[in-house]
């Protein structure tokens, strides 16, 4: 598995975790600034700086491969995937309706997570790393699901 060309493959298949993180990254960011609930403010901003992290470890992984961080071009539109409809939540500051997009995008970041760890071209190293922020993912998942059901919508 130390070949150039499975170095590239590895990096492409970690830089598309990166996007998704990068998107989760923004998505909560976007929700914590529009959320006039203090404490989904502070849980959304809380996120948004794990997801920061999360990528720049991932990032560290690329250039380990010898590879660096590549969005791809298909992929660089802000918010794309699951996080799409979160800005007309936003407009409608109405906290059910962010959870409710918040979830959303963790879905398809959950997604993203389970196709990669499902396949069997990452180094132990790398699947590690991976495995380690599927679980975060999936916890912050099932916070935002919980939270959605306690909020009603307006």
């Amino acid at each position: 598995m130390n070949n150039a060309s499975t170095n590239q493959e590895i990096a492409g298949i970690v830089n598309n975790l990166i996007q998704t993180l990068r998107d989760g990254q923004e998505g909560f960011r976007l929700a914590g600034a529009e959320t006039e609930t203090p404490e989904l403010r502070h849980l959304f901003n809380t996120y948004s700086l794990a997801r920061a992290e999360m990528a720049g470890d991932l990032q560290m992984l690329v250039r380990e491969l010898g590879k660096e961080y590549e969005a791809d071009a298909s992929l660089t539109g802000a918010l794309h995937r699951g996080w799409m409809n979160l800005r007309a939540a936003l407009s409608s500051k109405d906290d059910h309706a962010i959870l409710v997009e918040c979830e959303r995008g963790e879905d398809s970041a959950i997604g993203d997570f389970r196709s990669v760890l499902e396949g069997e071209k990452l180094p132990s190293n790398v699947r590690e790393v991976v495995s380690r922020q599927f679980a975060f993912v999936k916890a912050a998942h099932d916070r935002v699901r919980t939270l959605r059901d306690s909020h009603v919508a307006a």
